[in-house]
């Protein structure tokens, strides 16, 4: 069973100031987040090529070429660049999600049983988050539905995955805005769709 760790970093960030994948550090802790796939693919966009300079050495990249349209646009091109290759599951995981490590990922790649038809995601305190595992069999079916910022959430809606629960390892929470600056939510929990 092979398995490749998918990251969307392919946002303009415009609460944070700069795209994401620019942020210090957050490209290489996502990627280490990642590290019992058996690969990695980082999705970019936004100023690409600055950002591919940060992605560690290892890790595939392609460009989401319509990355401005959202997510969806991310996860589309990342699971089609997957479709050619051998992979039978996919971890989905972002790169905003600073307290999610590896520890998160494991614990949801091991969380479900094994196979192409794996539906599963990381749940804090019962609030489904990332990383969302999706077995080759939705692949198809994530990408008809993704769009905009919704990703898999359509889809997730209609096939509800296994939640795993990971509030003792993290917030799940995404981080939209340079730390120290005011947030509209102060308890923002973790991001809802892949």
């Amino acid at each position: 069973m092979t398995t490749t760790g998918l990251l969307l970093a392919a946002g303009a960030g415009r609460r944070m100031g700069r795209p994401k994948a620019l942020v210090e550090g957050w490209l290489a802790h996502a990627v280490a987040s990642l590290a019992d796939c058996d690969d990695v693919v980082v999705v970019l966009g936004a100023r690409a090529e600055e950002a591919r300079a940060l992605v560690p050495e290892g890790a595939r990249v392609t460009v989401a070429e319509d990355w401005v349209s959202g997510m969806g646009a991310s996860l589309a091109a990342g699971l089609a660049l997957l479709e050619d290759g051998t992979a039978e599951r996919a971890l989905v995981t972002l790169v905003d999600l600073p307290d999610v490590g590896r520890d998160v990922c494991a614990r949801v790649l091991a969380g479900v049983p094994a196979g192409r038809g794996a539906l599963a995601r990381a749940s804090y305190d019962d609030v489904p988050g990332h990383p969302v595992l999706l077995g080759r069999d939705h692949w198809a079916g994530v990408r008809r539905t993704s769009a905009g910022d919704r990703g898999a959430r359509d889809y997730l809606r209609e096939h509800p995955p296994v939640l795993v629960e990971c509030g003792d390892l993290a917030t799940g929470a995404d981080q939209d805005r340079p730390p120290g600056t005011a947030v509209e939510d102060p308890n923002p929990g973790p991001t809802a769709a892949p």
